[in-house]
């Protein structure tokens, strides 16, 4: 079964691999981007082609979620009633940062879909979000790709010393997970303080 998967990618990744990963960087994306990162280590995609397109994915999926900030008002107030928080804190961060949170947005776990809708709730210029939003798409497909490239040979060695020792990566990441939800849960008093103060 293994070889026959992987003689499937092989056929195809070259091909169907950049349509995946379009589709794959409008809804998550950095897994998608290593992937394909290692899939241009191989010689199955090409490195520059995998950028542009992880990049207009990236582009698109933040515009789309903008346009349904800046059209849908009413209904969002009401569908996002338990994302109260989230969007208040992230009109917060876009008064005290202005563009650079578009910038990074991407990089803010949990906040990904929210700043764009947020943004699109206010009256921001949606030609110089446009703007921002597709350097910042570039920027992020490029550096995590070209990484995943470059590295291509250790990350396959630490593949294959998954595939050996599953159990031992099965506790890193359960470890990995125990100190983000920690980290969240510390952290969530200090933004409720600060958007007290906002409100």
């Amino acid at each position: 079964m293994e070889a026959y998967i992987l003689e499937l990618w092989n056929n195809y990744a070259a091909s169907w691999g950049y349509v995946i990963l379009f589709f794959w960087s409008i809804l998550e994306g950095e897994i998608g981007l290593i992937l394909a990162g290692m899939a241009c280590y191989e010689g199955h995609m090409n490195v520059f082609l995998a950028i542009s397109v992880a990049a207009l994915g990236g582009f698109s999926g933040d515009q789309m979620y903008f346009h349904i900030g800046r059209t849908s008002k009413t209904y969002l107030n009401k569908k996002l009633e338990k994302q109260r928080r989230k969007l208040a804190l992230a009109h917060l961060l876009l008064q005290k940062y202005g563009w650079f949170v578009i910038f990074i947005q991407r990089y803010m776990y949990g906040m990904r879909t929210i700043i764009p809708i947020s943004i699109g709730l206010t009256r921001y210029n949606a030609l110089k979000f446009a703007a921002i939003n597709l350097l910042s798409a570039f920027v992020w497909a490029s550096i995590t790709i070209v990484l995943a490239w470059y590295f291509g040979a250790q990350l396959f060695d630490l593949l294959e010393l998954i595939k050996r020792y599953p159990y031992v990566f099965i506790l890193i990441l359960l470890v990995f997970l125990g100190f983000v939800a920690w980290y969240f849960q510390t952290h969530t008093k200090k933004m409720d303080q600060k958007i007290q103060k906002i409100q």
